[in-house]
């Protein structure tokens, strides 16, 4: 089994035996896919209040592993990557069984109405262009991951 690739500022949960992250966490994981590390960095920065675990994985084939591996409770997927881009991700998550209700975010530059739809008919659960406010980002999670809403 591959490493987990964690950013470096976000916390790593281990699994113990079993191997699996998620196993004995008690707080939400997610998986956030990005070929740009500095995107991965702010979204690592973003999540941080929230207090959720954070898998990265910085093309398409290795989220397609990570999520089947430690089934994330929700993945911001980046649209334009090498290898695999975002739309055959969600298209391999929604075939598998393990994966196929594990709510996906695109979160992306582009940033058309037509596009916006048109990930959205591919099986995305939502939708976010960058360049985003932090203030966006987490009003998703929260609602995908039932977390209470900020307090301001």
């Amino acid at each position: 089994m591959d490493d987990l690739q964690l950013c470096h500022c976000c916390e790593l949960m281990y699994g113990g035996a079993s191997g699996n992250p998620h196993s004995i966490a008690s707080k939400p994981l997610i998986l956030a896919v990005d070929d740009d590390e500095d995107n991965l960095l702010l979204l690592a920065y973003a999540l941080e209040p929230l207090g959720c675990g954070l898998l990265t994985a910085a093309d398409g084939l290795t989220a397609l592993r990570r999520a089947q591996a430690h089934h994330p409770d929700l993945i911001l997927l980046d649209i334009l990557m090498p290898y695999m881009d975002g739309t055959e991700v969600v298209a391999q998550l929604r075939k598998d069984p393990k994966t196929k209700t594990i709510p996906v975010i695109a979160v992306t530059a582009l940033a058309r109405i037509e596009d916006r739809e048109r990930l959205l008919r591919a099986g995305f659960n939502d939708y976010l262009s960058k360049p985003y406010m932090i203030e966006d980002i987490e009003t998703l999670v929260r609602h995908y991951l039932r977390l209470p809403a900020a307090i301001s």
